[in-house]
């Protein structure tokens, strides 16, 4: 078997293999790479050591780490694991409903097994995409994944690459495609054994994590294959069928073709080799719609990305939260809802008070099909990064989450639920760490606590991230679906997610043809998707709303309603929901 690893500031490497060693050869036609031929099979254990060093460090390119990213990497037979794959459904973007969810806390066990028995439930409710968070290697068990140091490995607590490789045939066989959160913009504090092999990172730029991911500066070529090829190797080695990429505004990237550029054409490249419809989705802050343009018109070519402003516009208006980053949301939070709803973003060109300037690029809304933007009444983030990770079911109504889904779920943009809302989930979404390096782990609390000092917490009351009790609190508990309220919440979500399915017009990804009206004082909403009116009413006040036409009936509605008369008005109860046809 051939063994590689590039390392170009190493005067030596030698291959640790089980209890063997072998030195390692220049390889004469790549500059940096060093090569071996050794005898090895699934499972053996190896490692590299760097110019005389005793102790053997983990393959940068290591598929599987048994014992974690401090222990040797182990070799995967990936040809072993192909007999599992089982082809993709194949669902394009654009008639998607995705699915966040965490592994660890998804299911009380915490794996991809325990996951894959779990996806009836998916299925009965419709959606037509598993999101993943990211499942790379980290130092400890738990945590959320954002602090991977191993892009090629698979957390092995969460059942290691023949894990994944299970869970995505048995979700393929269900009829879901496959989405992995993958981060690209820096790795995690504890475990990470890069720097020792190459200039991986930089100090050109700095990021809230340290040093930036080298992109631009001198080494960078082989730095930026690396992480393409980590990302084609999920895509390829598991079947997965599309990746969100974590914050890519963090990304520090000076170069004239940008490495969101080269990872969009190779995902497409290995899209038209395969025949599926492979998919990249981008977290941005920075409200581009760049992001999406086509290569060929000069954008970067991902195919999607996530609207914070659209998720930002639709908490205000059900919560009157106007702290931080909501605040110029809150002024008029169903004018600004509006705006979402035809023009993607609030800020275009617009000033941020949070940011203290103007912020963003208008959307062309004649040109960019709808199915370029995910929406989303709750994330991980928007959850866990709340001082208690509370979910909008710790503070709102039933009516009131139904009518936060029936705009999610019949709205423009590709909807994506996280884990448990579907039922209104009461267990929190908490931050949570298993940091084994003890200075590492009271930083993260400590820090933790001195930011949300700042807006008025006392430490004791912010959840330890260390205390194993923090993961456990967040973690589903499968027998709230089949209670009240719960039931009928998720009977509502189910309700919306066939609509989507059985009404064209609800996928129509023309945002120049979405009409909305609104009413800020009394607190209703409601937009038109061809044919298919919607209607929410935030208020507790029941209300009358004029419709602009007769001849359409109530599909689905939150309370019982009666079909609007022929002046095409209809009585809508306080904190409730319909949607309406022809």
């Amino acid at each position: 078997m051939q063994f590689e690893v590039w390392a170009p500031l190493t005067g030596r490497v030698a291959l640790r293999l089980d209890d063997a060693t072998y030195d390692m050869a220049r390889d004469p036609d790549r500059d940096g790479w060093w090569t071996a031929q050794a005898p090895a099979g699934d499972g053996s254990r190896y490692g590299f050591l760097l110019d005389g060093d005793t102790v053997a460090l983990p393959d940068p390119r290591g598929r599987r780490l048994p014992d974690g990213p401090d222990g040797l990497s182990a070799v995967v037979d990936f040809e072993a694991l192909a007999p599992q794959r089982v082809p993709s459904p194949g669902v394009p973007l654009q008639e998607a409903v995705l699915y966040e969810l965490h592994v660890g806390t998804f299911t009380p066990e915490g794996t991809f097994d325990a996951a894959a028995d779990r996806l009836g439930h998916l299925t009965a409710l419709g959606v037509t995409h598993v999101e993943l968070m990211p499942v790379c290697s980290f130092a400890g068990r738990h945590g959320w994944g954002y602090d991977g140091v191993a892009p090629w490995a698979v957390h092995e607590p969460y059942g290691g690459p023949a894990g994944l490789a299970r869970f995505t045939a048995a979700a393929h066989a269900a009829g879901l495609g496959v989405v992995l959160d993958v981060v690209h913009n820096h790795l995690g504090p504890s475990g990470n054994h890069l720097p020792a092999f190459g200039p991986y990172f930089t100090d050109t730029h700095h990021t809230p994590w340290g040093s930036a991911v080298n992109l631009d500066a001198p080494g960078s070529d082989e730095v930026r294959a690396y992480l393409t090829g980590s990302a084609l190797a999920w895509l390829r080695d598991y079947g997965i069928d599309g990746l969100r990429l974590d914050a890519v505004h963090a990304l520090a990237d000076g170069r004239a073709l940008t490495f969101l550029e080269e990872l969009s054409e190779a995902v497409d490249g290995l899209a038209a080799e395969t025949g599926r419809p492979l998919f990249l989705i981008a977290e941005s802050d920075r409200c581009d719609p760049r992001t999406t343009t086509p290569r060929a018109a000069g954008g970067l070519g991902l195919q999607a990305q996530w609207n914070d402003d659209f998720h930002h516009a639709l908490h205000c208006a059900l919560t009157g939260e106007s702290q931080a980053y909501y605040a110029d949301f809150a002024e008029a939070p169903l004018a600004a809802l509006a705006k979402t709803l035809t023009r993607v973003f609030f800020h275009d060109g617009t000033w941020s008070s949070f940011r203290g300037r103007t912020h963003g690029r208008p959307v062309d809304h004649r040109r960019t099909p709808a199915h370029r933007f995910v929406g989303y009444t709750q994330t991980h983030d928007q959850i866990g990064n709340r001082a208690l990770g509370d979910r909008l079911s710790a503070s709102l109504s039933p009516g009131l989450l139904a009518c936060a889904a029936t705009v999610a779920l019949t709205g423009p943009f590709v909807p994506m639920l996280f884990m448990g809302e579907e039922w209104g989930a009461r267990t929190p979404w908490q931050y949570f760490t298993d940091h084994p390096d003890p200075e590492l782990a009271e930083a993260v609390r400590s820090g933790r606590r001195r930011e949300f000092a700042a807006h008025g917490w006392k430490a004791e009351e912010i959840p330890d991230p260390q205390d194993p009790a923090t993961r456990d609190r967040s973690r589903l508990d499968w027998s709230e679906p089949e209670q009240p309220p719960h039931a009928r919440l998720l009977d509502w979500y189910r309700t919306l997610v066939s609509l989507r399915r059985t009404h064209p017009d609800l996928r129509d990804p023309d945002l120049a043809a979405v009409r909305v009206a609104h009413d800020e004082e009394r607190r209703w909403l409601t937009f038109r998707r061809g044919d298919v009116r919607v209607a929410v009413n935030l208020s507790a006040e029941p209300v009358t709303i004029a419709l602009g036409r007769n001849g359409v009936r109530v599909l689905a509605s939150w309370e019982p309603l009666e079909h609007p008369g022929p002046d095409g008005r209809i009585h809508l109860p306080g904190e409730s929901a319909v949607v309406l046809g022809p």
